[in-house]
Parts: structure tokens; C-alpha cells; sequence
């Protein structure tokens, strides 16, 4: 299904989450070609910066930048180059049941609420995307902004291209590579639906102190 994790065939794939008793050979699933579960990770040597729940390729030409909440934990990774920023961020989700329909519909409707061009839905690489306009740094203009979202095992992985990167095709190109690439390790801490996966400074990397 376009826009959903698809991964490689193994043992435990072929076997649904049922009791022990349930050993039912299912349907062979289609191999994925990214983003990837830790699972499914390829050996590809593409080098990764490892900010724990996201390992994202970094030969794009474009800086990898990270954002954090007011208790400076560290909650979503930009891609930024000169052509505009792609934002992502891994939240939690069900198992075996994908969010982005719902996800997509609610940011369609908070954009109309922006009383802004209606948003429109498109088919893209990643399957159903969501386009539309969010307001610039200056508060007067308006940026372009392409919504992508990919459902995976217990993780949703949503990813904001804005700029000329959310409308033009070749200077999106670059970011598409590398969002492909990027492997998603959501762990075995339980969270609630929507909630942040909380990632994680490299090693020997840290934060400026705000009071500093």
C-alpha cells in the first residue's frame, strides 16, 4: 500500500502476532524500498548520522539540524540546503494499523483553518501526500509545504518539505534520496499513539545550555 513500510521476507514475518499456537504461514510481503524498519535496514554503507530512533544519510549536500522542546529533549531532525528544509519526526503508532489518513486530514483541516488556499491531496513517490501553504518567518508571506507520511511497525514517520523543495521536482530530488534511506529504530518502550519517539544527540555531541 503506497505510503506504508513494506518489509523483506523473514521467519517472523511470515507468522501474524497471534498466540504461540498460531504458526499459519501469510502472504509474502513486498520488499521495501525505504524508509526502513531496523529490520529491514539495507547494507548499502550509506554513511548515517545516528540520532537514536533515526539514522539519516548524510551525503545529500544539505546540513542536518535538530530541534528540541522546552526541556530540551531533542524531538525532530531538519534537512536543510539551499533550496528549502524537509523536516522529520518519528512518532508512535499502532502495530499493525497505519495513521496517516487520519494524521493527513487533520493537518488538511487545521490549514483551512489558516483561512490559506485549500490544500490538495497528491499521489507522489511516497504515496498520498498533502500540498499546501504555511505562513514565512515574517509572518507576511506564505512558504510552499508538502506533507509526506510513511506507516511502519509501531511507528508513523512524517516528513515536511518546505521551501521550492515542497514544488519543484529537482530540487526535491536530493531530500526524496535521502528520506528513502533513512532507517527508522523505534525501540521496545511503550508510548501512546502520536507521541514523539524521543531521539538522541550523536556521541560526544551536546546541546549549547539556553542560560548560557
Amino acid at each position: 500500500m503506497p505510503g506504508r513500510r513494506r518489509q523483506k521476507r523473514t521467519e517472523a514475518s511470515k507468522i501474524d502476532a497471534t498466540p504461540p499456537w498460531e504458526t499459519r504461514a501469510r502472504a509474502e510481503p513486498d520488499v521495501t524500498t525505504g524508509p526502513y524498519d531496523e529490520r529491514d535496514a539495507p547494507d548499502d554503507e550509506l554513511e548515517r548520522i545516528d540520532l537514536g530512533a533515526l539514522r539519516i544519510p548524510i551525503d545529500g549536500g544539505f546540513d542536518v539540524q535538530v530541534e528540541v522542546n522546552e526541556v530540551q529533549q531533542v524531538i525532530a531532525a531538519t534537512l536543510a540546503g539551499p533550496h528549502g528544509t524537509v523536516q522529520l519526526g518519528v512518532f508512535a503508532a499502532p502495530r499493525n494499523e497505519g495513521i496517516w489518513n487520519e494524521v493527513r486530514a487533520e493537518i488538511a483541516e487545521s490549514l483551512r483553518g489558516q483561512r490559506r488556499p485549500v490544500p490538495s491531496e497528491k499521489e507522489g513517490p511516497f504515496g498520498t501526500e498533502l500540498h499546501g501553504t504555511i505562513p514565512d518567518d515574517t509572518g507576511r508571506g506564505t512558504v510552499p509545504v508538502r506533507f509526506v507520511g510513511v506507516d511502519g511497525p509501531r511507528w508513523f514517520l512524517r516528513a515536511l518539505f518546505a521551501g521550492p523543495v515542497a514544488t519543484d521536482d529537482t530540487a526535491a530530488e536530493p531530500f526524496e534520496q535521502a528520506l528513502r534511506g533513512v532507517v527508522v529504530v523505534r525501540g521496545t518502550e511503550p508510548l501512546p499513539v502520536r507521541e514523539p519517539v524521543p531521539l538522541q544527540l550523536p556521541t560526544g555531541v551536546e546541546l549549547p545550555n539556553p542560560g548560557s
